[in-house]
């Protein structure tokens, strides 16, 4: 019998979970019996194999990842390599990303992000206000967020919110992020309409969303979530 964490409800059957962090939930009614919670467990043997098995392979990979002096990173599509310079901060060259030496690999992705970050607010919000002058909407702002979940959002208020992750993208994703928040700004849904707005700015806006998933897996694998 596996271990499980049982969340009751009010629902009518039970359900089995997997989280990220290759944990087993059974979520059960509030009155199902134990024994008959264990047999549900017990009948669903092949799919808990399967999908510990992918939790514990990806919990694995983002475990033995680390950034290292020699290694890449990527910044608008592109992989460039990180190398040790005698300088106080982390920064980018146009072809190199210039750390201090001897930063352990988690120093390393702290400065990282820090850079990361400081380079989205130099590149987005202007990037943003030339689409929203494209589109002919006026956010109110456009702010840089730590977002882990959502590339970019729109608020009721027209805040644009938008993931320094969203840096390490190539340019054809970033601005489809930005194509789709500011569509949001008209159609707060993703209905049809919706759709259709993002398809009049970028008509191939479905094989970004491809590449944006694409690196949305490669940045889970590599523990940036």
């Amino acid at each position: 019998m596996y271990d499980y964490t049982l969340i009751r409800s009010r629902r009518r059957t039970a359900e089995l979970r997997v989280t990220h962090g290759a944990t087993l939930e059974v979520r059960a009614p509030l009155h199902m019996p134990k024994r008959d919670i264990d047999a549900f467990v017990a009948s669903k043997d092949t799919w808990i194999r399967a999908h510990l098995g992918t939790a514990l392979e990806r919990t694995a990979q983002k475990s033995a990842f680390a950034l290292g002096y020699g290694g890449e990173l990527l910044l608008r599509g592109n992989a460039y390599p990180i190398v040790a310079v005698e300088c106080k901060k982390a920064h980018f060259d146009g072809e190199r990303f210039c750390f201090p030496p001897n930063l352990t690999p988690e120093q390393l992705k702290t400065a990282a992000i820090a850079l990361y970050k400081s380079l989205a607010r130099e590149h987005l919000p202007a990037l943003t206000a030339n689409f929203a002058t494209v589109m002919n909407a006026a956010p109110t702002a456009v702010k840089i967020s730590d977002a882990r979940a959502r590339w970019g959002s729109c608020s009721s208020l027209g805040n644009i919110n938008l993931s320094w992750r969203l840096m390490m993208a190539d340019d054809g994703v970033i601005d489809y992020v930005i194509v789709h928040e500011l569509a949001h700004m008209r159609e707060m849904n993703h209905s049809a309409w919706f759709w259709a707005v993002v398809g009049g700015v970028l008509p191939d806006y479905k094989a970004r969303q491809a590449r944006l998933r694409t690196l949305q897996r490669k940045l889970a694998a590599e523990n940036w979530e």
